[in-house]
């Protein structure tokens, strides 16, 4: 009891109150402010080391030293109830609530006050470049958009690069879908797609905006920084609908532990969701299927490089693959990157044929199966090889696998609904192309892919709407305009349909201009029909695939076209002549309403047959003709 009352007296449990206090206020502010500046994490485990060991000089200097009028002076015994004691004493207790109020306030702020994200320098306003296809409008997938975001759904933005290389953009990047991926493998998550989160790169939009954009409740942002073998990746998740940061990770270690946390970052967010992550089989320690750095470094550049859908990236994207499976011949996520590689190749570069390109990919996708029959990527890769070889029951079947274990799959809803085009089920194929775009509400190519569903169909006024909404937020795109051009093309509005088409052509090929005023000269009379439609006839694949060829119209468009300047028999043999490959995309032009004055003939039904396509329109067109 005299020990109690002398550290009374002597005010040390108040200096000792009082340092922990303050100790603890150091470290909450540390913990928030130095990330901003990217300090190494020795910094702050520095800080926490000296705040403790001065816990005891600080006990022992309040025992030996008190506060006079006069200074510091040695303990002089002075009593308790010595009015100078007394000023001390509440002194002390002043300085002790006012920290404990500081420390709450600083809690406060990091845990419940709304905020973008990580500091000043937010993910929402850092992001670098967007990719050019995933800047679009939202495309209306349902009767209620007011309605509130499903209780659990979430965007992963692109991480920022921390790294001194501004060229590891593709490693951050990298991470953040991989993550996403993971997350997208629960049934009960809403995961929005890789092309609409990274569609905010560049843009200053606070993280409720981004959310309501993209229809989700949650965002998850970070950043990932490289160093040699460190790596330093931090998480957090906000809960948009309140502005509440409700978790965050910081992750500083070995870059080969990289594949761990990756996996821990999406079980702590399902965790925190409540929600179950898939549980497919995984080859190797990790959800990765590889412990080989070099070879995941150049399977993330590889998958940057396949988003961009560009030729000059696809084929840089296909030596990425291919030199991560040299690195790691196990690798299951290589090859069926590689397998996604050839799914898309033949549509944007003449370097491989779709018989090759389906060869090749079949090949990459059975070793991946091999590996590691759980890889969604590898079963939405057959499953287009099969659609294109015109099996579209095989290739739906795949398609809905693909699903199945990747439910926010986007890419295997949108080639789910192309793939119930030529059976005629196109409402069918529209619901999936919804569902895509619910998950990739900003994807230019959903929007136009279900613009021309909309017209296969006949209902041009909503596949209309539809481009023009995309059209007003990415006013850059090249899938919209051409597609615009043939709606107003099919309805007779000939002056909309040749400005969407120049619109086209100057961001594609400035120097096809004058193929579009040669078509609408022919159209209307001011050239020879004939002699170009015979021009138009003779278009291969090699040359719509080319931007300098000078032709800007592709095998959708060309059919059509035709049948409009009235050359039905070139039409004929126009379609006869299609391989395989380009068939299956010159398959949706032949539903088309437009194309009613050749349906009835037996050389077009043909061609429908050898498609593999099912013509609603048949009976209600042809029945009864002679």
């Amino acid at each position: 009891m005299n020990l109690l009352a002398e550290l009374k007296r002597r005010n040390v449990i108040r200096m000792a109150g009082l340092y922990l206090v303050g100790a603890w206020l150091i470290v909450q502010v540390g913990e928030t402010l130095l990330p901003l500046y990217d300090t190494p994490a020795w910094v702050m485990k520095t800080l926490i080391a000296l705040l403790a060991m001065g816990f005891v000089p600080a006990v022992v200097f309040s025992w030996l030293y008190e506060l006079t009028p006069d200074g510091l002076k040695r303990d002089s015994g002075m009593l308790a109830d010595n009015p100078v004691a007394l000023r001390t004493a509440r002194r002390l207790d002043q300085l002790t609530l006012v920290g404990v109020v500081a420390l709450l306030a600083v809690i406060a702020a990091d845990r419940f006050w709304p905020r973008a994200g990580p500091g000043s320098t937010s993910v929402a306003t850092t992001i670098d470049s967007a990719t050019g296809a995933s800047r679009a409008s939202p495309l209306p997938v349902s009767d209620d958009e007011t309605a509130p975001p499903p209780e659990k759904s979430i965007a992963v933005l692109p991480f920022v690069n921390m790294s001194a290389d501004a060229d590891n953009e593709y490693f951050s990047d990298g991470i953040s879908e991989e993550i996403l991926n993971a997350l997208a493998r629960s049934s009960d998550l809403h995961v929005a797609a890789r092309t609409s989160s990274f569609a905010f790169k560049g843009k200053s939009l606070e993280v409720p905006e981004i959310a309501r954009e993209l229809h989700v409740r949650m965002v998850l942002e970070g950043s990932v920084r490289k160093q040699g073998d460190r790596v330093r990746v931090t998480a957090q998740l906000i809960d948009a609908s309140s502005g509440f940061h409700v978790l965050s990770k910081t992750f500083d270690r070995e870059l080969k532990d990289i594949f761990a946390i990756q996996d821990e970052i999406a079980e702590a967010i399902s965790d925190e969701l409540k929600v179950t992550l898939g549980s497919g089989p995984r080859t190797g320690d990790n959800s990765v299927g590889t412990t080989n750095i070099e070879a995941y470094d150049l399977y993330l550049r590889g998958l940057g490089q396949w988003q961009s859908r560009t030729a000059e990236n696809l084929l840089a994207a296909r030596d990425s693959f291919q030199r991560a499976i040299a690195a790691d011949e196990r690798f299951a996520q290589a090859w069926a990157g590689l397998a996604l590689l050839y799914a898309v190749l033949p549509e944007y570069s003449n370097e491989t044929s779709y018989a090759e390109a389906i060869s090749l990919g079949r090949e990459a996708a059975e070793r991946a199966l091999v590996l590691d029959p759980g890889l969604p990527e590898t079963y939405a890769a057959l499953g287009s090889f099969e659609k294109t070889e015109l099996h579209g029951a095989t290739g739906v079947a795949l398609l809905e696998r693909a699903i199945a274990l990747r439910p926010s799959f986007a890419t295997a809803h949108q080639w789910l609904g192309t793939a119930l085009v030529p059976s005629g089920e196109i409402d069918r194929g529209l619901a999936a192309m919804r569902r895509a775009s619910q998950l990739d509400p900003r994807s230019v190519i959903v929007a136009s892919n279900t613009a021309s569903m909309l017209l296969v169909d006949g209902r041009n006024d909503e596949a209309i709407a539809a481009c023009t909404s995309a059209l007003e937020y990415a006013p850059d795109s090249i899938l919209c305009t051409p597609v615009l051009g043939m709606a107003y093309l099919i309805e007779g509005k000939t002056g909309l349909a040749r400005d969407y088409y120049t619109r086209f052509v100057v961001a594609w090929s400035p120097g096809a201009i004058g193929e579009v005023g040669r078509y609408f000269d022919a159209l209307s009379g001011k050239g020879d029909r004939h002699a170009y439609a015979v021009r138009l006839s003779k278009v291969t694949r090699d040359v719509w695939n080319d931007p300098n060829s000078g032709m800007p119209f592709t095998n959708l468009d060309i059919p059509p076209m035709l049948v409009l300047l009235g050359e039905n028999d070139l039409v004929l043999r126009f379609i006869a002549g299609q391989e395989v490959g380009t068939l299956l995309t010159l398959s949706w032009s032949l539903l088309m309403p437009v194309m009613d004055p050749v349906r009835c003939d037996p050389q077009f039904q043909a061609v429908l047959t050898r498609a593999g396509l099912r013509d609603t329109r048949f009976d209600k067109i042809c029945m009864g003709k002679s």
